[in-house]
């Protein structure tokens, strides 16, 4: 794991073109591990000792004192998916238009097509299928009974397609990706993917440089206590863990960190519309327990 001014070292040759983005991932990731936290490290606890203050700087406490983050960094992968889908707008804004015969070329190649049933009559969708009575099928639209319900076929449902990007005929999910997600996509989706697909190739190095800086300067903003206040034991476990700071007006309650006062903090005719709120919740609550039904 690298220390800070380790991490300022490497944005920086990375940035200026010293070395290139693999090289960068190399050292970034050489020996590290997923479980390793970066205050168990000698340079954290060094650098610590300078930031903590002598009290928590929410409740004036001094009992077992820690380094309280308001912000942790985004992973890698995150920032990631985030740049790609970001160079996927800008080509689908710049460049919408994608050729019949290649759209067909792709869902070919990359998806499974499982067709809808349709009744022969009518042409409505997912007919009822009997067990035991025949004909086999029913339509729940015109009644039509009959043996073999119709398909369309790839080309039909991309010409309709073509046509109408909000037709009836086309929403339906019936594409599965032939990788091992197997994801179900209908069209509009499917020729998203592939237009996310083209600025990935097109854009790679470009898309994963950024992602990684973006999550590089996280990491360096953690680590240097830049968004980070002293805080005690307790005040420490409900920011993190309840999500609740030490509410600024009377400096007694927790409250949601979302919110700008505790309850009682309010004044009153909102301090009762919001206890009367949360009565009827925990009623509610108390009632579907009864029921069973939670």
């Amino acid at each position: 794991m690298l220390t800070y001014n380790e991490l300022l070292e490497l944005r920086d040759k990375l940035t200026n073109g010293i070395i290139g983005l693999e090289e960068a991932k190399t050292q970034y990731w050489f020996n590290s591990k997923e479980e390793q936290r970066s205050w168990y490290t000698k340079d954290w606890k060094e650098r610590k000792k300078s930031f903590i203050k002598d009290k928590c700087e929410l409740c004036s406490s001094d009992d077992t004192l820690t380094v309280q983050h308001n912000s942790h960094p985004k992973k890698y992968s995150e920032y990631l998916r985030e740049i790609t889908r970001k160079y996927a707008k800008e080509l689908i804004d710049t460049n919408p238009e994608i050729s019949k015969s290649e759209f067909t070329d792709y869902i070919q190649k990359k998806h499974d097509y499982i067709p809808v049933p349709l009744c022969p009559n009518c042409k409505a969708k997912n007919p009822s299928e009997r067990v035991r009575k025949i004909p086999k099928y029913r339509c729940a639209d015109c009644k039509h009974e009959f043996d073999e319900a119709m398909y369309r076929s790839i080309d039909e449902l991309i010409s309709i397609f073509y046509e109408n990007k909000d037709a009836y005929e086309i929403v339906d999910k019936c594409f599965v990706s032939k990788d091992k997600w197997r994801n179900k996509n209908n069209l509009s989706s499917v020729k998203y993917w592939m237009q996310r697909e083209k600025a990935k190739n097109k854009d790679s190095e470009t898309i994963e440089k950024e992602a990684f800086l973006l999550h590089i300067n996280d990491c360096i903003k953690y680590l240097s206590f830049e968004d980070a206040i002293t805080a005690c034991k307790k005040c420490a476990y409900n920011m993190d863990i309840k999500k609740m700071d030490l509410c600024p007006e009377c400096n007694r309650n927790y409250k949601g960190l979302q919110y700008p006062t505790c309850i009682e903090c309010l004044p009153e005719e909102r301090r009762k519309e919001v206890l009367e709120s949360i009565q009827f919740a925990k009623e509610w609550h108390e009632m579907h327990s009864r029921f069973g039904i939670d």
